[in-house]
């Protein structure tokens, strides 16, 4: 069992969390910053940021959702290729927050959706060289039925939620397969109970 409360040592200065919407990357992440005692943040805050200090004529790709005419009509393989436009988009502005942290030497855990593993693997960040400071984790979840059914879980007001469970599947074996072509750690998200022990083994 964990002690939740003494800091333990650690490899690295900025520890990247990626994974599809449904995959408790965000509960997961937060037990890692308080097991290593480090501050975290999470992607969406940046994307909410860029979108209200940007217009869609400057960022069009970050304002799609609220200038589509119509976006429940896109397929679900069209709403995860918009996903990673975003975060295609967004790579820049976390690349130059992952250096500052590398540059002042402040630990934390950047978790989110739109971290891609092409981000994950450079071996410099604006100029700074990642030298092993840069860790990075993916997780999975192999099963669709098992995304709708975290989604259920979690938000039982939306009713079944078909389409992004979808969504969240294609994105998943996305990741996976661009995770594994950089030679970066990805792990299925169940069994949930040794998720954390595994991330720590395979971050360490």
């Amino acid at each position: 069992m964990h002690d939740p409360i003494t800091p333990r040592a650690r490899r690295g200065q900025v520890l990247l969390v990626g994974g599809a919407s449904g995959t408790g990357k965000t509960a997961i992440s937060y037990r890692l910053a308080q097991y290593f005692g480090i501050g975290i943040t999470e992607i969406d805050d940046f994307q909410v940021l860029l979108e209200r200090m940007t217009t869609p004529k400057q960022q069009p790709v970050l304002h799609f959702w609220r200038t589509h005419p119509a976006p429940d009509q896109l397929s679900a393989t069209e709403i995860m290729e918009q996903g990673l436009a975003v975060g295609q988009v967004m790579a820049p502005g976390l690349e130059a927050v992952i250096a500052n942290h590398l540059e002042a030497q402040t630990p934390i855990v950047l978790e989110g959706d739109f971290i891609q593993p092409a981000l994950a693997a450079q071996k410099t960040f604006s100029g700074l060289p990642n030298d092993g400071q840069v860790r990075a984790i993916f997780l999975y979840e192999a099963d669709e039925r098992q995304l709708l059914t975290n989604f259920s879980q979690r938000e039982p007001a939306q009713g079944p939620q078909t389409k992004r469970a979808r969504v969240s599947w294609l994105y998943g074996q996305w990741l996976k397969h661009e995770a594994e072509r950089y030679g970066l750690p990805v792990l299925a998200a169940r069994p949930w109970d040794t998720v954390f022990d595994r991330i720590l083994a395979a971050v360490s």
